[in-house]
């Protein structure tokens, strides 16, 4: 894959070898995420970001991964504070922001609308989530996180089991994640899931043709033994038509320190995209499991600003220029 130029619209656009050249370019960039040294490859460069949808984890993990690049980010938040309140189309809008910037993430509400956009855009546009549809960034430094905490654990082995659990119909993060897993060789899928909540039939197909084995069940329980990771999901209440029909299945799977015990195999990985819902009658991930050295979401959460400065990096074509543009760290804010 030539990445140059290119938009980040769709894990499709992924085979494994473009995979594993983010994920080795993500690796090396570390250092500048724990602020040992910083980078200026990206001086006077602008991205645009436009979150038409309510975010935190990921829009801030792009403008930081810009910054961290030396480039400046331009924000929009919500759909009112646009001129698609006007009526002005995403390819007008596109054509007009890709004046401003030399990039743009962006997340909408609608299914394939970055896609929609993209094609009106002139300079590379990363998606940040549209609808239920595809997260292909989440789902890039979802695998990176497998791969890292697998090798952390001294279990970098084949085949890699991993349980997905929750709303797997409405969970983008879930679509994207089965899709480049599916490109690995021997990966166990098992997917659990209320009935009406099941996996999309055409992100199980593609498992399925490319030879992995699946599995599927109802049962927490059942879904979280012997398995190398549990990554857990919360409903998509703004998936639904009504809060009455979110509320059926809030609560309905929650993993606590006790039930990880009782159940999971040791040093079993815990992973949730973020955010955790962490209300009483939801309660997906319990807070009972901070100090568990296998929950692995915080370490998940930072790894998306590696993945993402990667991926700026890539499209920009710097990705060969990052150890010239390196500059001294001067203070220091971490622990």
């Amino acid at each position: 894959m030539d990445f140059q130029g290119q938009h980040i619209v769709s894990i499709e656009q992924f085979d494994l070898q473009a995979v594993e050249a983010v994920l080795q370019l993500a690796a090396q960039m570390t250092p500048y995420v724990n602020r040992q040294k910083g980078s200026r490859v990206l001086d006077g460069a602008s991205l645009a970001s436009l979150f038409f949808e309510p975010s935190t984890r990921t829009r801030v993990s792009f403008a930081s991964a810009f910054h961290l690049l030396g480039g400046k980010v331009m924000e929009t938040t919500g759909m009112g504070t646009s001129s698609l309140t006007k009526g002005e189309s995403l390819f007008d809008t596109a054509q007009v922001i890709s004046g401003y910037a030399d990039a743009i993430a962006m997340r909408h509400p609608q299914a394939f609308s970055v896609s929609e956009f993209a094609k009106g855009a002139t300079v590379p546009v990363l998606n940040g989530g549209d609808g239920a549809n595809e997260h292909p960034t989440q789902a890039l430094l979802d695998t990176f996180t497998i791969f890292d905490e697998l090798q952390r654990l001294g279990k970098a082995q084949s085949p890699i089991r991993i349980a997905l659990v929750g709303d797997l119909k409405n969970g983008r993060t879930v679509h994207s994640l089965s899709r480049v897993l599916s490109i690995f060789p021997k990966i166990e899928f098992t997917f659990v899931a209320p009935n009406a909540l099941t996996m999309p039939e055409k992100i199980v197909a593609q498992c399925d043709d490319a030879h992995h084995r699946i599995n599927f069940t109802q049962d927490l329980i059942q879904g979280i033994q012997n398995q190398d990771i549990v990554y857990m999901t919360r409903v998509q209440e703004e998936r639904f038509e009504t809060q009455e029909e979110a509320d059926l299945y809030r609560g309905k799977y929650r993993l606590t320190q006790s039930i990880y015990d009782k159940y999971c195999a040791p040093n079993t990985i815990i992973m949730h995209p973020l955010p955790r819902d962490s209300r009483l009658e939801a309660n997906e991930l319990s807070d009972d499991l901070n100090k568990n050295p296998n929950l692995a979401i915080f370490r998940q959460s930072q790894n998306g600003v590696k993945v993402r400065m990667a991926l700026f990096a890539l499209v920009l074509g710097v990705d060969k220029q990052l150890a010239q543009h390196e500059v001294a760290i001067n203070w220091r804010s971490r622990q």
